[in-house]
């Protein structure tokens, strides 16, 4: 049986800033238009959360019950380390989805917008098919797609809308440097696992572009949020602030660009992690003044 600490490994808490930092931004964007309301900040972060946790534990799921996290180098799996079972990490996965179902239905009647009934719906369905299902669209390059959709452009915009009501093009913009410091959680996840997934069959972009074009792809990924950030400032001067954040950049490029691998890329994707929540926490504050 798996210990709490366990748990909360296979939960992978260095992903978590995936899904605090649209739920940060979309309430920035929110007060920006004058409309912030706290308990649905709080409530959609609930649900950002719940699709976060409980998409790593469907991976770990996933990927266990298929043996492609025999040999990974990451954090622990339950299932593939033998921990916990398969059904024990499935009941955790259906139960996060749960949760987020409930607190996204809250919202839902608190807005009356039962389109975004759909919306919860595909996340969802996002989150379980990522290594799910029979044709696991993870293993099939299309990862960071779905997170830039769902952890930016869904996550930055439904929170602003759930507070104020009404989509604006703010929001929309805000969400693209947010959706895309998330692929890079992703991307240099994936660029350490590229061998054993090679290996296993597990096609994931970082595969499909090779070890040099991936490094290429999360230093864009890295550096366009900023040059974004920049772009908004005729419209929000206090953008800018983000760039404040810009020395947490260079470490993370650095490991990247000397070509480190395996257990050398742990470290960065905590530092990414760092990075994003800086980027977003003073991206939030400058489009809130």
């Amino acid at each position: 049986m798996a210990t709490p600490a366990q748990w909360l490994a296979g939960a992978r808490p260095r992903t978590l800033p995936a899904a605090v930092v649209p739920v940060a931004v979309g309430t920035g964007t929110a007060l920006a238009e004058g409309a912030a309301v706290w308990w649905r900040a709080a409530v959609a972060l609930l649900v950002a959360l719940a699709l976060q946790v409980g998409v790593n534990y469907a991976n770990d799921y996933s990927d266990g019950i298929r043996g492609t996290d025999a040999d990974r180098v990451g954090p622990m799996r339950l299932v593939g380390s033998g921990a916990a079972t398969p059904k024990a990490v499935l009941t955790a996965s259906l139960l996060c989805f749960l949760t987020a179902a409930v607190a996204g239905l809250a919202l839902v009647l608190a807005t009356g917008a039962w389109w975004l009934l759909l919306v919860g719906v595909a996340a969802i369905a996002a989150a379980w098919f990522y290594t799910g299902g029979s044709r696991p669209y993870g293993y099939r390059a299309l990862g960071e797609i779905s997170v830039f959709v769902f952890f930016g452009l869904v996550a930055v915009t439904g929170t602003t809308y759930v507070q104020v009501e009404r989509l604006s093009w703010l929001s929309l913009a805000a969400a693209v440097p947010v959706g895309l410091l998330a692929c890079a959680l992703l991307v240099v996840n994936n660029l350490r696992d590229i061998s054993t997934d090679e290996t296993s069959g597990k096609r994931t972009l970082a595969v499909v572009l090779g070890d040099t074009r991936t490094r290429l792809l999360y230093t864009a990924g890295l550096v366009l949020p900023f040059a974004i950030a920049l772009a908004l400032v005729p419209a929000r001067p206090f953008a800018a602030l983000a760039l404040i954040a810009l020395p947490l950049l260079v470490e993370p490029v650095r490991t990247v660009r000397s070509g480190a691998t395996g257990p050398a890329l742990i470290a960065t994707l905590q530092q990414t992690g760092r990075l994003q929540l800086a980027f977003g926490a003073l991206f939030t504050l400058g489009l809130a003044l």
